[in-house]
């Protein structure tokens, strides 16, 4: 059984954590983070790291809006 490919998401949805996989050659690729924006088509995600990625709508798969990341373990 195969797995159903959804967009679910919005621009109204930017400031939600969301996931997505993208069409990329070889295969896709995912990203998981705050909308941060989008516009002319371009939707622009900010991951845990703080970098920015940047992914044409048109290469979208499958998009969620997800829970709020847990919270970190403290080191020692």
């Amino acid at each position: 059984m195969a797995a159903r490919l959804i967009i679910a998401i919005t621009s109204q949805d930017i400031g939600a954590r969301i996931t997505t996989r993208r069409r990329v050659p070889g295969g896709f690729r995912d990203a998981v983070g705050i909308l941060v924006s989008w516009e002319n088509g371009i939707l622009k995600v900010r991951k845990r790291d703080g970098s920015v990625v940047e992914i044409p709508e048109e290469t979208l798969a499958a998009a969620k809006v997800v829970p709020a990341a847990p919270p970190r373990p403290e080191r020692m």
